[in-house]
């Protein structure tokens, strides 16, 4: 939703994609995914799988069902992620003794050890990505990126219709149509790293 308080940083007669900051940042992730991939070839885990063996190995979830919220990730594309990764001996589903609607998932002793390898690789591609950074500026970029998240959790939380778009009739254009959008991850796609 718009905010009328917000900054005017972009405008439409000088905007350039390639200066926006959702550009820079979907740039950054893609080559930390890409450095992640090369880095754990050798464990024969996809971009794909490595975060839900995160997530499992962390304790952030125990059921299917919430390693696809934790994921973000619909059921269908879970499925078949833990089929493979099931496939390979990375972890085990069983069926709840007390809620047959409830899938548990485990990682094999296999899936611990491949697992607790991800967060070296993960702080090895982070910190390549921070090479000359000092400790004030590596503080100060985590701060100000906080503060860009806190904002796209405002900007998604309801608001009041503002009265100017709403007087403006049906065939204005909204706001939003000049801010540029970052689509939720899909399948495939880096991840949140």
């Amino acid at each position: 939703m718009f905010n009328p308080e917000c900054p005017n940083f972009y405008q439409s007669d000088n905007y350039r994609p390639e200066d926006s900051v959702g550009y820079l940042m979907r740039q950054i992730l893609t080559s930390m995914a890409h450095g992640i991939d090369t880095q754990l070839a050798d464990s024969d885990l996809t971009n794909a799988q490595w975060l839900p063996m995160l997530k499992l190995h962390l304790g952030h979830a125990s059921t299917v069902a919430e390693l696809a919220r934790a994921c973000n990730l619909d059921a269908g594309a879970m499925t078949r992620l833990l089929d493979r990764l099931e496939a390979k001996g990375l972890c085990t589903r069983t069926r709840s003794a007390t809620d047959r609607r409830v899938v548990n998932i485990a990682l094999t002793e296999l899936g611990r050890t491949v697992a607790q390898g991800i967060p070296d690789v993960l702080c090895q591609v982070l910190n390549q990505h921070l090479t000359g950074f000092t400790p004030e500026e590596f503080l100060l970029l985590k701060s100000l990126l906080h503060r860009v998240l806190a904002n796209t959790t405002e900007a998604s939380a309801p608001h009041a219709p503002s009265t100017s778009i709403a007087s403006a009739g049906p065939d204005a254009a909204s706001p939003a149509a000049f801010v540029p959008s970052i689509s939720p991850t899909p399948p495939g796609a880096p991840h949140a790293i």
